[in-house]
């Protein structure tokens, strides 16, 4: 059945073209639900899988989910192993899939941190997807705005004390040079599910024009309708990057 609000976004041609996503919601869903956390995380897969196909279908070019913050490290071990075990399943059973959409795959954060078992499978999805060229998908696990700016100033540190670049060179494209998120757009659209009115240390420095869109879906009820509403939203905006507005 063809989407109304897929068909509005079409008609109006101005479709965001690097969309990031905070998924918000997994454990509240599960505790309403009368289940286990786990299950949560499990349920928001189906989410994940929903919107990479529907951001392929309204021409979206970059996905970011932000999956796994440097914080979650801290939750009780039983959960983080639960997590990491579900990125390896998620690495494993979508990879063939997602190749065939045309999904090419980054994981991009504090990879050292995980185990062998969960950077091979990250490495085969990344392997496995290279090339694609319907969407670009960026997994953001094991990361954190505020310790990816940390990262980046030692980065200059280093080369300023290398002889490599002098204090003068450092402006906003030396610092964006060592992000995570080197050669990538910054977002047009960042949608938070579950109602929260926060960044949770996510892409500080990278959101600073982004147009922001709250929803109170629970991530594993959100849908690819949920992302036509979101976009429907943001081609409603008026653009201005600190500027004059055009009314």
């Amino acid at each position: 059945m063809a989407s109304e609000s897929l068909d509005k976004i079409r008609l109006s041609g101005d479709v965001p073209n690097h969309v990031a996503i905070i998924m918000d919601g997994n454990g509240r869903w599960a505790k309403q639900k009368g289940f286990p956390r786990q299950v949560g995380h499990r349920e928001g897969m189906k989410s994940v899988r929903e919107t990479i196909e529907g951001a392929a279908e309204a021409g979206i070019n970059i996905l970011t989910l932000f999956a796994f913050s440097t914080e979650n490290w801290n939750r009780p071990r039983k959960e983080v192993a639960s997590l990491m075990s579900l990125l390896r399943y998620y690495a494993r059973k979508e990879r063939d899939s997602l190749k065939h959409q045309g999904v090419e795959v980054h994981v991009l954060g504090e990879i050292e941190r995980f185990d062998d078992q969960t950077r091979e499978a990250v490495d085969l999805i990344v392997r496995g997807t290279k090339g694609g060229q319907s969407l670009r998908l960026n997994l953001m696990i094991s990361y954190g705005g505020r310790e990816e700016i940390l990262r980046s100033v030692r980065t200059l540190a280093e080369q300023v004390d290398q002889g490599e670049l002098t204090v003068d060179d450092i402006d906003e494209d030396a610092l964006r040079k060592t992000l995570f998120t080197v050669n990538l757009p910054d977002p047009d659209l960042l949608i938070r599910t579950s109602g929260e009115y926060r960044i949770s240390n996510f892409m500080l420095w990278q959101i600073a024009y982004t147009e922001l869109h709250i929803t109170p879906v629970l991530w594993p009820d959100f849908s690819r309708e949920h992302l036509f509403e979101a976009v429907l939203d943001y081609q409603r905006r008026d653009r201005r990057f600190g500027l004059v507005g055009t009314s």
